[in-house]
């Protein structure tokens, strides 16, 4: 038997490059938590972790924020994260997020607009304006104006304590046409008097929630009368026997979707993936969990989403009819500063 020395150099070599091996067949995600995140975790991560025979370790966090914070004290040791489409496009812009390379990952079946340069769609999800059935019934709040309506809706609102998805309600409920909100935000002193009506309903707010965790257990122990938040955690709730309806008439048609920071410990297996996780198979396994839609047409060509039940998601045409979707340009430019007045406004 032929026995190899190896010196210290050589040795430490080796040693590298099974700790790079073993690293580089990690991906670690972090989302939202909450009932989102658990429906993530069952349809897409850990299947398409089985699939691509690597490991995905999961985090939560409240949002981009959060990568921003460690980024910046070179702390990051997220490969992959999960984001409302504006906050992306925006980190994108500040160079926190990696491009994404389309020729990996495969969107030509994907709803136009759902593939950004820096985050690719993952579902489609709606802002909507919820209520719950113990306090008003059947004939709860049917738009901005009536959530602002303290007299004809007496009660505990609870409102975003993030600007994203927070000033477009304030707007119409100030009697803002939807076709004409971002006109009217992007027009000198428009934010400003989106903040003013929100600055009005203030003494009414119980609650400012920061995640939709938070958002949904509001309504489940009752703590509100209304919120606004996002339709799939509300559905959820209802599942669960919490009193709560809501309306897609005024909803923000928005997206979430998964970017690779910049300074990735993995970068290369991240973008695959991504490739993996935007699969239509996966996309149609992940209604069932929360009543998301799809961002890949091909989710619904499969038969594996029931024709009822796909009335009830936000991508349906009969929903996007009543909504207006979230116009990321506008967050790109006017984020920042939105969301410096909006900050001015809750600490007043």
């Amino acid at each position: 038997m032929q026995i190899r020395h190896f010196s210290a150099p050589w040795l430490g070599a080796l040693l590298a490059a099974a700790v790079f091996g073993a690293s580089a067949q990690t991906v670690n995600v972090v989302s939202f938590g909450g009932a989102y995140q658990e429906g993530q975790s069952k349809a897409l991560f850990q299947p398409a972790a089985k699939a691509m025979k690597i490991t995905v370790k999961e985090e939560t966090y409240t949002g981009i924020g959060d990568l921003r914070l460690k980024m910046r004290a070179g702390a990051n040791t997220w490969d992959v994260v999960t984001s409302g489409s504006g906050s992306a496009a925006r980190a994108g812009a500040e160079g926190l997020l990696e491009k994404l390379d389309y020729k990996v990952i495969d969107v030509s079946s994907f709803l136009p607009g759902f593939a950004g340069e820096y985050c690719v769609g993952g579902d489609v999800f709606s802002t909507v304006l919820a209520w719950n059935t113990k306090t008003y019934g059947d004939k709860g709040p049917q738009s901005w104006a009536d959530f602002w309506d303290v007299k004809k809706f007496p009660g505990k609102r609870a409102y975003r304590r993030g600007v994203a998805g927070s000033l477009e309600p304030a707007l119409m409920a100030d009697g803002v046409p939807p076709n004409k909100v971002y006109e009217v935000l992007s027009a000198p002193g428009g934010i400003e008097r989106a903040i003013r009506k929100i600055k009005e309903l203030k003494p009414h707010i119980a609650v400012w929630w920061s995640s939709g965790a938070q958002h949904a257990q509001l309504m489940k122990d009752g703590e509100v009368d209304m919120v606004n938040g996002w339709n799939g955690r509300f559905d959820v709730v209802a599942k669960d026997g919490g009193r709560v309806a809501y309306t897609y008439n005024q909803g923000l048609l928005d997206y979430d979707c998964y970017g690779i920071p910049k300074d990735a410990p993995n970068k290369a297996l991240a973008m695959k993936f991504l490739a993996e996780i935007v699969k239509p198979n996966y996309q149609s396994e992940f209604t069932k969990y929360i009543t998301y839609g799809p961002t890949n047409k091909k989710a619904y060509e499969l038969g594996t989403i029931d024709a009822a039940y796909a009335r009830k998601l936000p991508s349906h045409p009969e929903n996007v009819a009543k909504q207006i979707p979230i116009n990321l340009e506008w967050y790109i430019k006017n984020e920042a500063r939105a969301a410096e007045l909006y900050q001015n406004m809750l600490t007043e």
